[in-house]
């Protein structure tokens, strides 16, 4: 098997630790048990060879070989295929856990990404298009608490990357307090992040960064 290379932030500000998307990928290969090592970035100068790696001059990718991979969703798929603890080798299970990575992408994280950011850089919650996101947010959160309130995990009757993906996208909700009128989904956030591969995933990349403020 080739070397397993995450790349991430050399630092980022306070605010953003513990949820620079790194984390997904760190969970994920602490999950499967796969072997890897973290390299870093530049935070403030991200030049030439950060956006030939990723275009969009974010983080993270890995490093698989001489297969280089940007986004953290095409990154937990393909390391879902290494591994059958992240995806079931059945055609249904599958099938199960790849729609619902999607929907965590996709009709999940949506509206929540500008949910949390409104709330983070503190927006007036009355302006109109605060309003439209929480409708929004709101609207997804209901149908995920009906679905949750009647499993314990997404796909394939285990846990999957699937769940994984999922609760770090609903994290960045419950990090506001958005999960209180929701307990299906904040019990489902809390059982997630309290797995051994989350914790030790989160103090890891806590730790990255708070060894960059002591350089």
């Amino acid at each position: 098997m080739s070397e397993l290379i995450l790349t991430t932030y050399d630092w980022v500000p306070e605010g953003p630790r513990g949820m620079v998307r790194d984390l997904r990928v760190r969970w994920a290969l602490e999950e499967a048990k796969l072997p890897y090592r973290v390299e870093s970035t530049p935070f403030r100068e991200r030049g030439a060879a950060h956006f030939a790696a990723q275009p969009f001059g974010q983080v993270p990718w890995l490093t698989d070989g001489d297969l280089t991979i940007f986004e953290s969703g095409a990154i937990l798929l393909h390391l879902a295929e290494k591994s059958p603890i992240l995806m079931p080798t059945d055609p249904r299970g599958r099938a199960e856990v790849v729609e619902w990575v999607i929907a965590a992408l996709n009709s999940v994280d949506l509206p929540s990404q500008p949910w949390a950011l409104f709330r983070f850089m503190g927006f007036p919650g009355e302006a109109p298009e605060a309003k439209f996101i929480d409708t929004f947010m709101q609207l997804r959160l209901e149908r995920m608490e009906a679905v949750l309130a009647g499993r314990e995990w997404l796909a394939a009757g285990r846990f999957t990357v699937a769940d994984l993906l999922m609760a770090d996208v609903l994290r960045q909700v419950d990090r506001f307090d958005g999960l209180a009128r929701y307990p299906a989904c904040h019990a489902y956030v809390a059982r997630l992040t309290g797995r051994p591969a989350f914790v030790k995933a989160h103090g890891d990349q806590m730790a990255h960064f708070a060894a960059a403020d002591a350089a």
